[in-house]
């Protein structure tokens, strides 16, 4: 029998990144919170495997991630109404030209204002955009890893992912311009 205070501080420990995979994949919080649940439902399953070893974070951020990733598969429908409105978007009447600020850079991202700016930019990215820019970024995959595990071309996930940047750049540039006035 697994002593509960064990596990609810197993969970404690791992809630927030098991929560933020899930969530930078799917875009929204209820489905985030149902796969973090179901991430740690696996956990505690093979719990006495888990408590003592070292590579238990690896092992429920893959296990975030591939639910995040089926659950995303069941709706894959979606995905295409999403990308056909992320290419409306990037073709609406010079919006890119109507915004003017600076580069969002790496360092400067490093300050919590520009983290948050990022994450909530990065959640209204389209779908079909957001989970190759996230495995890619943020899970280091490669693009044939992401092309393997979203069943679609590497062609596409190479293009999903160059719209996505563009995308979140245009946005961030705007988020910051808006955080300025």
């Amino acid at each position: 029998m697994i002593p509960p205070r064990q596990f609810e501080g197993f969970m404690r420990n791992y809630q927030d990144m098991v929560y933020s995979t899930a969530y930078r994949l799917l875009g929204n919080a209820a489905d985030a919170e149902d796969i973090a649940q179901e991430a740690f439902l696996k956990a505690y399953t093979h719990f006495d495997e888990l408590r003592d070893n070292p590579a238990a974070p690896g092992w429920l951020k893959t296990v975030a991630r591939n639910l995040a990733l089926n659950h995303l598969t069941r709706y894959r429908n979606r995905w295409r109404v999403f990308s056909d409105l992320g290419r409306e978007d990037e073709t609406a009447g010079g919006f890119a030209e109507r915004v003017s600020g600076p580069d969002i850079t790496e360092s400067a991202a490093a300050t919590a204002d520009q983290r948050r700016l990022l994450e909530t930019a990065l959640q209204r990215l389209p779908a079909a955009q957001r989970v190759p820019l996230v495995l890619y970024h943020f899970e280091q995959l490669s693009y044939e890893e992401i092309a393997r595990r979203l069943r679609i071309s590497v062609g596409k996930v190479k293009t999903d992912i160059h719209r996505g940047r563009a995308t979140l750049r245009r946005r961030l540039q705007m988020d910051w311009k808006t955080e300025l006035t």
